[in-house]
């Protein structure tokens, strides 16, 4: 097995660019881990096309495989939890970032990092969540506690895979769902996975800097950040709850106290990469049972590793619509 070559995409760091490329490489090349495991499907997410464009607050070293999620087939365990033919799923930790990822047919990683595949999924469907998914799981959870006929749920980012997939699992529980997106074309799409009304983002990015606004939602998930973010905050209701799950507008958030201490208002930020293992696999059963998604293949656009190119390009500049997963299997 040693010996075995596989497939990649690999990034080179050649004359001050970045260059990817589709190429062999060995199991020998591979780091130490517990678990060795043949990728049937991984996902391409935002921090995906930062590593595959040389973005070194995510990887430091290159040459460098990405690919933050990974399913597939254990190949070879030194983990008695996990054996030969077991199918799994990996997602967050160091996977793609400075170890090599999903955009390889191998990976090998700490049995710690592994979650067996729950029974209701399948290998490429748990891509289709993917990092996305778990986020977007992470957040609905933090509003569990918001009944659905309470109010309004906002969702900014909504076209993106963690607004989407964040959509669909809201709309699946009950609760209705405002989208806000800057793509309206794609109104019928978010209409689709269950979004009640969708509106411009513009409608929900306050440029007065008033320190409250009239109380809308009764929860928000937020993928945006930036002023979107203030806006949320200003606008949500007595006791709402807004998850923080993105930066895609700004990694800035200009706000004042007023919402927390005359609404009551809680702000909670979602960290996936490294959310512990049993609320991981907690999470992973959700979405595998009562948080399945009936309409997953409504969001999912299939690329081989030959056929990526145009997705990085496409989710740098903010185009992305619902998920990308990748077949490795050819």
């Amino acid at each position: 097995m040693s010996h075995k070559t596989f497939k990649a995409l690999v990034v080179h760091h050649e004359n001050d660019a970045y260059v990817r490329r589709v190429q062999h490489r060995s199991i020998d090349d591979l780091p130490p881990g517990d678990v060795l495991i043949r990728v049937h499907y991984a996902s391409l997410n935002y921090k995906d096309a930062l590593s595959a464009t040389g973005h070194r607050g995510v990887t430091r070293h290159y040459p460098h495989t990405p690919g933050i999620d990974a399913s597939g087939i254990v190949e070879e365990s030194a983990d008695d939890n996990f054996q030969p033919g077991d199918e799994v799923i990996v997602t967050g930790y160091d996977l793609g970032m400075n170890t090599p990822g999903g955009f390889g047919q191998y990976i090998r990683v700490p049995a710690g990092w592994t979650v067996p595949l729950p029974d209701g999924l399948t290998l490429r469907e748990s891509m289709a969540f993917g990092t996305a998914g778990f986020t977007a799981a992470m957040s609905v959870r933090r509003l569990e506690h918001i009944a659905p006929d309470r109010g309004e749920i906002l969702v900014t980012g909504a076209t993106g895979g963690v607004g989407s997939l964040a959509v669909a699992i809201l709309a699946r529980l009950g609760y209705t769902v405002v989208a806000a997106t800057g793509k309206t074309h794609e109104a019928q799409f978010l209409h689709d996975l269950g979004a009640t009304e969708v509106v411009d983002r513009n409608t929900v990015d306050d440029a007065d800097g008033r320190p409250l606004l009239k109380e809308r939602w009764a929860g928000v998930v937020d993928t945006a950040g930036g002023n979107i973010l203030a806006t949320a905050l200003k606008s949500t209701r007595r006791r709402g709850l807004v998850a923080c799950c993105g930066l895609v507008a700004s990694a800035d958030l200009n706000t004042t106290v007023y919402p927390f201490i005359l609404r009551g208002v809680s702000l909670h930020g979602i960290d996936s990469a490294e959310c512990p293992m049993p609320e991981r696999i907690h999470l992973w059963q959700k979405i595998a049972g009562p948080w399945k998604i009936h309409a997953l293949h409504r969001l999912v656009t299939e690329r081989t590793l030959e056929t990526l190119e145009p997705e990085i390009q496409r989710i740098l500049r903010g185009g992305q619509k619902g998920r990308i997963v990748v077949n490795l299997t050819s």
